[in-house]
């Protein structure tokens, strides 16, 4: 550990970070981390300009990040657009999000005093990065069915919350998705090479450097971050009676085994709207687009994070 000690940051606005929770792992910590002669500080941002803010105060501390996946993504981003990301050394991650998949891709704790305690143990790995123009994505990137998913999760969980029930809103946005989508005409190459030519509908395609998305669904279920290289799934069915069966296997990874199901990996990958028209992509999700045309960089061994081996 760094003789600096620790710094943890927390998005202090996000509806499931709990404040008793967030409080209980910062009690932790600070007791850890005096026990080893070190300092501990808690950093609660409201903003952007505050987390990076946050984030350029490290001067040598560990970095801790408390929060689920949109936190932890754009704390990443932020470091990646500094130029520090590759230089500030192993990140911890205390999962206190909805769905928590990148923790559960790096089989980190998803009890978030145990996850407190993997961090004070400071196994690292290396991890991986999507770039697409400069913009990163930790865990997955969907186009089609799972941006809409997405975009209907976020609307839903947005209301759910209130009931504290957030963490249905992406189940009940994939449900919502699953029924209304039609369909992309979209072209999509890995490395180069041809996966799909856009001359019939495209459900979804995924990109994924860890394996779950929504909460443990094993959407891309042989990711592994620390490898280098992106899997690809594309599900090329959109009949009704399809659709629920590849929603049945996805919580086994059951699915990826369909015929109507192809599977990628590599270093690169390209989407094209063969039809002209935009598609929405869902970046750790972030949505944004419509664009007609997007490529994805693996970018290798671009920061570590602290995990189990």
């Amino acid at each position: 550990m760094h003789s600096q000690g620790i710094l943890a940051v927390v998005n202090a606005s996000a509806g499931t970070a709990n404040r008793r929770t967030v409080d209980a792992v910062a009690s932790f910590l600070a007791s850890a981390t005096a026990r080893r002669g070190a300092t501990f500080e808690l950093a609660r941002t409201e903003d952007l300009q505050a987390l990076d803010s946050a984030l350029g105060s490290l001067d040598g501390r560990r970095l801790v990040l408390l929060g689920g996946d949109g936190s932890i993504h754009a704390a990443i981003q932020c470091l990646h657009q500094a130029g520090t990301l590759a230089s500030i050394g192993p990140i911890g991650i205390i999962p206190v999000g909805t769905g928590n998949d990148l923790a559960r891709s790096l089989k980190i704790p998803l009890s978030p005093l145990q996850a407190a305690e993997c961090v004070m143990a400071r196994p690292a790995r290396p991890m991986e990065l999507l770039l697409s123009d400069d913009r990163v994505a930790v865990n997955a990137v969907h186009v089609g069915i799972g941006a809409d998913a997405a975009a209907k999760g976020a609307e839903v969980k947005k209301k759910l919350s209130k009931v504290k029930a957030g963490n249905l809103g992406y189940p009940l946005g994939a449900i919502a998705a699953g029924f209304s989508s039609s369909g992309l005409n979209l072209s999509v190459r890995v490395d180069g090479e041809l996966l799909h030519d856009g001359s019939t509908p495209l459900l979804m395609a995924a990109l994924g450097l860890g394996g779950t998305v929504g909460g443990g669904a094993r959407l891309i279920p042989d990711a592994n971050p620390h490898d280098g290289l992106v899997d690809v799934v594309l599900w090329e069915s959109v009949g009704r009676a399809a659709r629920v069966g590849y929603a049945l296997g996805l919580k086994d990874g059951d699915h990826a085994r369909r015929s109507d199901v192809r599977i990628g990996r590599g270093e690169t990958v390209e989407i094209t709207a063969v039809d002209g028209n935009g598609f929405r992509v869902s970046n750790d999700g972030e949505l944004w687009g419509p664009f007609p045309h997007r490529r994805w960089d693996v970018l290798r061994d671009a920061w570590h994070v602290i995990a189990p081996q």
